[in-house]
């Protein structure tokens, strides 16, 4: 016994234009998705690059001088008795996109300078690619 009726299922029109939607929804949610995810990095980067400024200043106070590298702010150098270190972790040492901040002493617009070169890992850029910088 046939129980299927004619015009039972869905013709391959219905399906091509589910198929068409579906793309258009994708193509407009999906760009937007991945330009949150950047924005989100931009931020944790700023965010990340003023907590390197606070741990450069705790280091000052108990040093008398900036670390000459961001290096002395993880590890203890073999000839201090009075380092009250790790001032940050060693993950903090490397921008959202895996670059190690960059970092100057003495600087050249503050006594030192902390920057990211944003997500392409170079200087200048607009956008995700901009610099993130402790002097702006």
């Amino acid at each position: 016994m046939n129980t299927m009726r004619n015009g039972a299922g869905f013709s391959l029109i219905e399906l091509l234009v589910v198929l068409m939607i579906l793309g258009l929804i994708a193509g407009l949610v999906v760009p937007n998705v991945l330009e949150r995810g950047e924005d989100a990095k931009l931020k944790a980067a700023a965010a990340e690059v003023q907590r390197i400024s606070m741990a450069v200043d705790e280091y000052y106070l108990d040093n008398g001088r900036p670390p000459e590298e961001l290096r002395q702010l993880v590890d203890k150098p073999g000839n201090a008795s009075n380092w009250n270190g790790p001032y940050i972790n060693e993950s903090n040492l490397n921008d959202p996109w895996e670059n190690a901040y960059q970092y100057r002493y003495p600087g050249q617009h503050r006594s030192y300078d902390i920057w990211s070169h944003g997500a392409d890992g170079s200087p200048g850029g607009e956008g995700a690619n901009a610099d993130i910088t402790s002097w702006d």
